[in-house]
């Protein structure tokens, strides 16, 4: 049977996860097949691992950083370490600061003079 790699991606939050398995060996197609199944759980676990990182990063930004802090923790991370060689913990703490700067579009974009939402037509 043949030889092989397998590579499984997992896209969460605007992050991507991959793993990627090889064996020199000749394989079976069930041993083939484990080897994938291998490589999901990985990916799997290091989605998982990143929610419980971003959480506890956010966590500690809302209770012991302000938000002057965590810029500073993020622009160190941004300078000095390549974003391919980031840690969960460091991803969580960038993507915290991302959520921390987050502001939902405001659907009511008809507004009359007075500050209240005019109708539709009018």
């Amino acid at each position: 049977m043949p030889k092989c790699s397998v590579k499984v991606m997992r896209s969460y939050d605007y992050c991507h996860f991959e793993v990627c398995l090889g064996s020199d060996e000749n394989l079976t197609l069930q041993q083939i097949d484990d080897l994938r199944k291998d490589a999901a759980r990985l990916a799997d676990k290091a989605v998982r691992q990143y929610k419980i990182a971003k959480g506890r990063a956010f966590e500690d930004a809302r209770h012991s950083a302000t938000r002057l802090e965590l810029e500073f923790i993020v622009r160190a991370i941004k300078e000095n370490i390549p974003k391919s060689e980031w840690s969960p913990e460091d991803k969580a703490t960038v993507k915290a600061l991302d959520d921390w700067n987050y502001e939902p579009y405001d659907y009511q974009d008809d507004w009359t003079d007075s500050g209240e939402g005019g109708d539709k037509f009018g």
